[in-house]
């Protein structure tokens, strides 16, 4: 999320109101955290003046990591009366451009995103690691409390239990 120009701003307020007539919109914090989620959302607005600010904090991170422009827009209000509802709204996305899509590429042009690496060039590094976890397993015994025996001690005891009892009775016979 970086700071952008009052021309910018006024661009993202009048793609969603665009967005809101032609295509499809979220709005509030759990909707667009869906959308982000879910991959859907075009273009997302965080209000600078949501309160507390715990609310919208990840939505800018989540934004970057989708590689989705975020854009910070002064206030709530302006926010969701571009939104077309009575109240005020922290976040808003659009989903389904419609005809704002001009003014999302211009956005996009305005604002740079980084797009993060796609899962499948991760994949390498990822692959090597349930291997290491296997050998990991292996090395660690599992932790036993006082009083209680592992799966192998019971087994070996068990295996034990048999010839012991040969013997005992051996030894009373004589």
């Amino acid at each position: 999320m970086t700071e952008v120009s009052k021309e910018i701003i006024d661009k993202v307020l009048e793609a969603i109101e665009v967005a809101k007539a032609t295509g499809k919109i979220k709005k509030g914090t759990n909707e667009v955290t869906k959308a982000l989620e879910r991959g859907t959302a075009k273009l997302v607005a965080v209000a600078k003046d949501a309160s507390p600010a715990e609310i919208v904090m990840h939505i800018p991170l989540l934004s970057e990591e989708k590689g989705v422009p975020c854009v910070t827009v002064p206030t709530k209000e302006e926010l969701g009366a571009s939104t077309g509802i009575a109240v005020s709204t922290a976040s808003a996305a659009i989903t389904v451009e419609g005809e704002s899509k001009k003014l999302i590429a211009e956005i996009n042009d305005a604002v740079s995103v980084k797009k993060a690496p796609k899962k499948e060039e991760a994949a390498p590094e990822e692959e090597a690691k349930p291997e290491e976890k296997k050998e990991a397993k292996k090395e660690t015994a599992p932790k036993v409390g006082k009083g209680q025996q592992s799966s192998s001690e019971a087994e070996t005891k068990e295996e034990a239990k048999p010839e012991e009892k040969k013997e005992a009775k051996k030894e009373k016979a004589e």
